[in-house]
C-alpha cells in the first residue's frame, strides 16, 4: 500500500506544463515571426478615401509578408510538436 502512495506521488511531481521550457521559447520567437509579417503586411492606405492607392499592390505585401507569415505558423507548428527533452 506503501509502495502503491509513492508511486502517485511520483506522477504527481512529473505533472507540469505539456511542453518544454525550449518548445515556450521557439513558440514565441514563432509568435515574434508572424508579429513581424503581419506589420510587413500592413500599410498601403489612402488619406482621402475618394483616391484609390497603387501602394496596396506593391512586392512587400503581396509577396514577402505571406512567405513571413507562412514561415512563421510552420514555425509555430514545429515547435509545439518538438518532443521536450528528458532532464535524467
Amino acid at each position: 500500500m506503501a509502495k502503491k502512495v509513492k508511486e502517485v506521488k511520483t506522477a504527481n511531481e512529473t505533472a507540469g506544463f505539456a511542453l518544454g521550457k525550449e518548445n515556450y521559447k521557439l513558440m514565441a520567437i514563432g509568435f515574434a515571426i508572424i508579429v513581424v509579417g503581419f506589420i510587413l503586411l500592413s500599410g498601403g492606405g489612402s488619406d482621402d478615401p475618394n483616391v484609390f492607392s497603387e501602394d496596396i499592390f506593391n512586392f512587400r505585401r503581396l509577396t514577402i509578408a505571406p512567405i513571413v507569415l507562412l514561415i512563421g505558423f510552420i514555425f509555430e507548428i514545429y515547435a509545439i510538436m518538438k518532443k521536450p527533452k528528458e532532464d535524467n
